[in-house]
């Protein structure tokens, strides 16, 4: 979900990346290696497209069910199926969960995977991180921007470990928005 306006939301998402190159070229938390960041000039995205900003419908899950989450380096961590969002895509009806952590009332995190991963996108999935505006109800309609999807910090140092998308959220279409593979 984003606050941009239709007409400056392609300009806010270059400023967008260019803010996170910075990041992970210079910051001492950058999650790439000190000894490669000489070498950084920029991740690689997949231009803007509109297309790939979807008007979702949203189901609630009045009593979130537990999930664990397998990692990429360590043990599982518990998310709540907060809601599911419904939307079109490549003129199919598609979905993804937005999960929780326990009481945690803030943004929604969904991981997924889509048929670029491990193709063009990290072979172990792509986040988004989506920001309510306020406590979302049934049938509320929100923006999803796949143009935002990125590669979780795990693509960069094995010192992370990143949940991995369930298999409710694997998308069985190509994704080509946000992050390219690192």
């Amino acid at each position: 979900m984003t606050d941009a306006e239709p007409d400056d939301w392609a300009e806010r998402l270059q400023q967008n990346r260019r803010e996170k190159d910075d990041f992970l070229a210079e910051h001492r938390q950058s999650p790439i290696p000190p000894e490669e960041r000489d070498d950084f000039d920029g991740l690689d995205y997949f231009a803007p497209d509109a297309d790939y900003r979807v008007a979702a419908t949203v189901t609630v899950h009045d009593d979130p069910e537990p999930i664990e989450m397998e990692t990429t380096n360590g043990p599982p961590v518990r998310y709540l199926r907060a809601v599911t969002f419904a939307f079109d895509l490549d003129g199919e009806r598609r979905e993804l969960t937005g999960y929780r952590q326990e009481g945690d009332d803030g943004s929604l995190f969904v991981p997924f995977r889509d048929k670029t991963t491990g193709q063009q996108t990290y072979p172990k999935g792509r986040y988004m991180e989506l920001e309510p505006d306020g406590e979302l109800t049934d049938g509320d309609e929100v923006t999803v921007d796949f143009n935002l999807a990125y590669t979780p910090f795990c693509a960069y140092s094995d010192t992370f470990s990143c949940p991995l998308a369930p298999e409710e959220n694997w998308l069985e279409t190509t994704v080509e928005a946000g992050e390219k593979d690192y």
